[in-house]
């Protein structure tokens, strides 16, 4: 396929149906949890917002990465969470509910923090061949237009017409996840000779990202006094960025600042997956001993 089209046509299409699934899961409790439970959100999304770009920042740097990865390594730590960290989330037996409220808040929240940190990258690292085409408004309507307008649509369809929905959605998230699959895939393949050229680089970079994130957020929420389910939910958000995103905006911008996104993209379950091994068999644990205990049999 032409890559032009791929990133022009496909990418966003891709992501504008994840982004539908999303909001199909999503009704308006989600986003009033954050006055319900406002510590949990609120050190989640700092962790998210703040704490995982800022990290990108200083693994690009120790790392050397070339300026364009770095800047593609700093669009990816941008980015919020995903569906797949609402359901590694639920795999570890983590707080569900405080993931899908984290990742429904930072895809809205990302319409300022993906252009912005991007822009920041692209100046610090000294990307000059990027920055004529990092124009802020048009990389906010573009984030606006294939996160927050579809997610709205499929919290609305939700509502409308839930039969429909209850129909349609086992269906769409598997069409997403092999939506997905075909972004990283066409990726790599447009990219391939990069991707070799500095696959190792890539590779330790975007897995030390993945672990110091989740590592460092699941800390930070416990010190904060969270639960370990809620800790989970934090560290899950961090770990499984909506990679999909970030390869969308990058591929709009230029192709090769998607490489980080993709290499991540193909690594993150790995340690992601042993994390969900390890809180599950904790959260099941810590679960049976907050169940109540049977009444007494009758004598």
């Amino acid at each position: 396929m032409d890559d032009s089209i791929f990133s022009t046509a496909v990418l966003p299409i891709a992501l504008a149906v994840i982004m539908v699934s999303l909001g199909m899961s999503l009704t308006l409790v989600d986003f009033r949890r954050v006055v319900e439970q406002p510590r949990g959100v609120a050190i989640g999304l700092l962790n998210l917002l703040v704490l995982s770009p800022l990290l990108a920042f200083a693994i690009a740097e120790a790392f050397n990465l070339d300026p364009v990865f770095a800047v593609g390594l700093v669009l990816l730590g941008a980015s919020p969470g995903g569906i797949l960290a609402n359901l590694m989330t639920h795999f570890g037996r983590g707080d569900t509910a405080l993931s899908i409220t984290m990742t429904a808040i930072s895809s809205v929240a990302a319409v300022v923090t993906v252009p912005l940190f991007l822009k920041l990258a692209t100046h610090h690292f000294g990307a000059g061949q990027l920055d004529m085409s990092v124009n802020m408004v048009g990389i906010v309507a573009r984030v606006l237009l294939i996160t927050v307008v579809p997610l709205a649509l499929g919290m609305w369809l939700r509502v409308r017409r839930p039969e429909a929905v209850a129909r349609i959605g086992p269906g769409l998230r598997r069409a997403t996840a092999v939506l997905f699959a075909a972004a990283v895939i066409g990726v790599i393949i447009a990219e391939s000779d990069r991707v070799t050229d500095n696959l190792q680089a890539l590779v330790l970079a975007t897995l030390t990202l993945n672990i110091a994130a989740m590592t460092m957020s699941f800390t930070i929420a416990r010190l904060a006094r969270l639960d370990n389910r809620q800790a989970t939910a934090i560290a899950m958000e961090l770990g499984i960025h909506n990679s999909t995103l970030a390869i969308a905006v990058g591929a709009s911008i230029a192709t090769v600042l998607t490489v980080p996104a993709a290499v991540y993209a193909s690594i993150m379950f790995i340690p992601a997956g042993l994390f969900a091994w390890l809180m599950y068999r904790r959260n099941a644990a810590a679960e049976a001993r907050l169940e109540p205990a049977p009444p007494p049999a009758p004598s």
